[in-house]
């Protein structure tokens, strides 16, 4: 625990074999309580190798549900666990577990109820490898989401993130989409409702087997965030109405 909040790494996994141990070596286990794995029905030995570690609460979706399925999983798994502090770490190793104290020192004491690890926050995102042209595309989306979501952050698009109980009760992020463009609908929810989110500086890792998506998904994406940040713009000037933007409780 961490000020006596429960803390509770979930890991959305798909074909992490090769560098799930190095993930979960690195883990801070005098402050994590638990440690979720869900296996988006990998064809290597993800599952395999988290039993090997004795990771205790392992899912296994029959079949591939996509990186906001995954997610939606891990979160379910986590608040049933009785989690105050959820953190999705990815298990590529591509983000270093070592900011986990940082991260969740800032929810546990009430600073603030998410936070995201930046890997543009800084030069982390290029001195470590990332592609010249994810890095211009993460930095022009990110500018228009500022813009139409009235923010300052840095970075929308890191796998690193903390959220409070509070958090995941109140979004509906059930109803958000199962691809990879479900990380902005959850920042856009938290950000409708008012919450301010925190970030930090994550240095990172782009190698072979890290995971990434390939130049069409990478478009697919860039235009579900502009629709995201479209009707989010539209919903807080009264001209559209979602469901996603009304809060559980």
């Amino acid at each position: 625990m961490i000020e006596g909040k429960k803390l509770v790494i979930v890991l959305p996994a798909y074909n992490a074999e090769l560098t799930l141990r190095k993930t979960y070596a690195e883990i801070p286990f005098d402050i994590v309580d638990e440690v979720v794995l869900v296996d988006d029905n990998s064809s290597d030995r993800t599952v395999a190798v988290g039993h090997e570690l004795g990771i205790s609460h392992i899912i296994k979706h029959d079949k591939n549900r996509g990186y906001g399925g995954n997610q939606k999983s891990c979160y379910n798994k986590a608040l049933e666990l009785g989690a105050d502090i959820v953190i999705m770490l990815h298990p590529d190793y591509q983000y270093t577990p070592k900011l986990i104290p940082s991260m969740a020192w800032l929810i546990a004491n009430n600073v603030y109820q998410v936070v995201l690890g930046s890997r543009t926050l800084g030069k982390g995102a290029l001195h470590g490898g990332m592609p010249l042209y994810k890095y211009v595309f993460n930095r022009a989306l990110t500018f228009f989401e500022n813009v139409m979501l009235r923010q300052k952050l840095a970075e929308y698009h890191t796998g690193y993130r903390a959220f409070s109980r509070e958090i995941l009760q109140r979004i509906d992020y059930q109803i958000n989409s199962e691809d990879f463009v479900f990380d902005n609908q959850m920042l856009s929810q938290i950000i409708y409702l008012g919450y301010e989110i925190a970030e930090i500086t994550c240095p990172t890792r782009y190698f072979e087997e890290a995971s990434s998506i390939n130049f069409r998904r990478s478009v697919v994406y860039g235009l579900g965030v502009l629709k995201v940040s479209v009707v989010h713009r539209l919903c807080k000037w009264g001209l559209m109405k979602r469901e996603m933007y009304k809060p559980l409780n």
